[in-house]
């Protein structure tokens, strides 16, 4: 392997760190992508019983860190804090802005290329991590979905990096920084941020790999987009509404324009009653930059099976599924295989508790899911030289 890439340790096993899975899926969440110690999570889980005290605790643990010198550790923590902090809490931006800050310090001689990506009259945040003399076997480009950060996703770069890949990870409108810093609203037309990173990059014959809500975003992405040569979806939902488009289209409009003020009301009743209800209404209104509720969640509408364009996925395709997944249905995964009417290939990988990868995108098990993927691109890229352009 190449000794400019560093390496990660994926730990094994789903831990009990807290009884709320609200709580313990966040916890695993950052110590099985490589991040954070198993004894800090289970010490902070310990002193967790609401969201108030969540961000008190998670900073705490983020300040010893900092004391002790661990700032990846600490960078992460930080990271926690930021994620159940709500959009209108004026701490939010300086959780993220020190996350960052520590992120990039700690990884500072790793050599990673950070990119802006002009998008109209904005501009994309990305990153690049490149295998070395190790080169050859194509450029994988990444996203997330519903509430990730691009750099979460580093231990990844660098696993696909020391196996031979150029690695392109980005944020499109409503996620990360291009939501924080460049005020872009979730657009779920997925293929434009796309191809503005391969345009701006002259990136052909690539690889695709979506993760969490990023799963449907990267088919509609590789419906519309022809550069696209294969696809990878981790968590995928196939259709947000789970009813059929035409009723969904139907209901939603009689809703808006009959119902709006009920519907409201109704939302907000539960938001008080479902901490976790409100936390993600919350997150919708503030990557679809809208106050009004109806209007945010018509972003969640439009991401149906119908606007996804499964027929025309003609790419070679991997979907990653838990079978136990608390997010995402199994239904989904059958539903979505089955719609690919027209891929190349399409493979379905349902992962088991006994694999401690039952969960959404299998944390717990993440280096398994890593060595399914590069297993599947082995089988699936062209050995052949990548050229990426010098910045």
């Amino acid at each position: 392997m190449d000794a400019a890439v560093r390496e990660f340790d994926f730990p094994v096993g789903y831990h009990a760190f807290h009884k709320s899975q609200v709580f313990n899926f966040q916890l695993n969440r950052w110590h099985s992508l490589g991040y954070a110690r198993h004894e800090d999570m289970a010490e902070v889980g310990s002193r967790i019983a609401s969201f108030s005290d969540w961000k008190r605790e998670m900073v705490g643990m983020a300040e010893r860190a900092t004391a002790d010198g661990r700032t990846v550790n600490a960078a992460f923590y930080y990271r926690a804090a930021e994620f159940y902090t709500s959009a209108e809490d004026s701490d939010k931006e300086r959780l993220y802005d020190r996350f960052s800050e520590l992120l990039y310090e700690a990884y500072a001689d790793d050599g990673i290329q950070r990119l802006q990506i002009p998008y109209g009259d904005s501009m994309l945040p990305a990153m690049r991590v490149s295998p070395g003399t190790k080169a050859g076997k194509g450029t994988i480009v990444m996203h997330g979905g519903f509430d990730s950060f691009m750099e979460e996703f580093y231990s990844w770069m660098c696993h696909f990096a020391r196996e031979g890949y150029e690695v392109v990870a980005f944020e499109g409108p409503g996620q990360g920084a291009a939501r924080r810093k460049q005020g872009l609203a979730f657009d779920p037309a997925w293929e434009k941020p796309v191809g503005a990173v391969l345009d701006h990059l002259e990136l052909e014959d690539i690889t695709l790999l979506g993760i969490s809500m990023g799963g449907w975003l990267c088919f509609r992405a590789a419906a519309f987009e022809p550069r696209v040569e294969r696809v990878i979806a981790s968590g995928v939902a196939f259709d947000y509404m789970q009813i059929p488009p035409a009723i969904s289209q139907w209901l939603f409009k009689l809703f808006v324009n009959h119902m709006r003020g009920f519907l409201v009301s109704q939302a907000q009743k539960k938001m008080k009653k479902d901490p976790m209800h409100m936390w993600t209404l919350g997150q919708l209104m503030y990557m679809t930059r809208q106050d009004d509720i109806m209007e945010a969640m018509k972003a969640a509408q439009w991401m149906n099976a119908e606007n996804l364009h499964s027929e025309k996925v003609t790419q070679d395709v991997l979907i990653l599924t838990g079978k136990e997944d608390h997010f995402i249905p199994l239904k989904m995964h059958k539903m979505q295989v089955r719609a690919l009417v027209n891929a190349q290939s399409v493979v379905g990988r349902v992962f088991t508790r006994e694999e401690s990868a039952q969960n959404h995108c299998q944390i717990g098990n993440v280096g398994l899911a890593l060595f399914t993927m590069t297993e599947w691109l082995a089988s699936h890229t062209c050995q052949r030289a990548g050229k990426m352009p010098a910045l």
